[in-house]
């Protein structure tokens, strides 16, 4: 068994204050477990100093002192470890579901909504928030946590605007482009202007401010501007007016012909103008879409039809369908077979308007 001197001792010493290590109690450790290493593993004869760097290399990556950070966030921090744990379990699961979730959506196959739903809130209240706490502890400058912050908010703003678009919600397009604008115009700018400063992140603060800008490129190419959407709303707006339209000359064809609606058939008829009104008021403001809808602004937007319709107004027109369908002759007259999913949140009035259109269409064609 190799034998150290006091000698050895006074350098081991020198050495680990040399390498970043001030606390006295962690040095004391070190020694005492680099002494032991160096006692059992060396011989007699061996070369003392080149054995010992051998050593030191095996208890840090790239720098001695990280021990001491580490032993600093474990002592200021207790739950440091814990929270590491758990950042790293909650951003694998997230990962997890997300991906599950995504290629469920792809095939429209059930459980899609609730693993995005629930990757996503991993994401963007777990492992996010445990990300920036771990890294503001680490961080020393006031800046760099400044730029942590920021990062954070326009991370969490993309992943809840990202959520709330694919779960049709409301403020999805505000929180995305808010994310977009911290990002480009607030975070990006300190981020560059600090990182170029420095000769040793000169070229990964350029790589990553062209990603971060390509990034934000690719998603702006995804949403739609201003005058696409009025474009839009106008073609929805058009194709329902011309609908109207249509169905005012059917009606005054069908009055010309001296030909009446039964009960069962004013009944269909009038629910779906009922229903229609409610539609147009929740969408545009006005029960019925005039010739000069674009001068008045009364545009049909991609308003949900459930934010208007509650399942009472579904299971009335179902009904009032029902009862229409028994009164018909079965060989003359055409079925209303037309199916609205009632309970689907994300079906767009335009398309319901439409289906009413269709329902008073078949009526007027069967009574011909």
């Amino acid at each position: 068994m190799y034998c150290i001197s006091e000698q050895q001792l006074d350098f081991i010493l020198d050495d680990l204050r040399a390498r970043g290590i001030g606390m006295v109690s962690l040095q004391q450790n070190l020694l005492d477990h680099v002494c032991c290493i160096i006692e059992q593993n060396l011989e007699e004869d061996g070369n003392f100093e080149s054995f010992y760097y051998r050593t030191i290399e095996q208890f840090y990556k790239k720098e001695l002192c990280e021990i001491e950070e580490e032993t600093i966030n474990l002592l200021i921090h207790k739950n440091y470890y814990t929270m590491k744990k758990g950042m790293l379990i909650s951003g694998t699961l997230s990962t997890l579901f997300l991906s599950v979730g995504i290629a469920l959506k792809f095939l429209h196959m059930p459980g899609a909504a609730a693993l995005i739903l629930l990757g996503v809130f991993l994401l963007s209240f777990l492992f996010l928030p445990l990300l920036f706490i771990l890294k503001v502890k680490e961080s020393k400058k006031g800046k760099d946590k400044v730029i942590l912050g920021l990062g954070f908010l326009a991370a969490v703003s993309l992943t809840l605007g990202v959520l709330f678009k694919i779960m049709h919600w409301p403020y999805a397009n505000m929180l995305g482009l808010a994310s977009l604008f911290i990002m480009l115009f607030i975070f990006l700018p300190i981020y560059f202007l600090s990182g170029i400063k420095n000769p040793e992140s000169k070229v990964n603060t350029i790589v990553s401010s062209l990603i971060i800008i390509l990034a934000c490129a690719l998603m702006l190419m995804l949403v739609r501007s201003p005058n696409g959407t009025r474009k839009l709303y106008l073609q929805k707006t058009q194709l329902h007016f011309t609908n109207e339209q249509i169905l005012k000359q059917e009606l005054s064809i069908f009055q010309k012909s001296k030909l009446t609606m039964s009960s069962v058939e004013m009944n269909l008829f009038e629910t779906c103008e009922q229903l229609k009104k409610k539609l147009l008021l929740e969408a545009t403001g006005v029960p019925t879409i005039e010739s000069a809808f674009e001068e008045k602004n009364s545009l049909i937007n991609e308003t949900n039809a459930s934010d208007c319709l509650k399942k009472e107004d579904y299971d009335l027109l179902s009904k009032k369908i029902n009862e229409y369908n028994l009164s018909l002759d079965q060989k003359m007259k055409k079925f209303i077979k037309i199916q609205l999913i009632t309970e689907a949140k994300d079906i767009k009035s335009d398309f319901v308007l439409n289906t009413l259109f269709q329902i008073q269409m078949l009526v007027l064609q069967n009574k011909q």
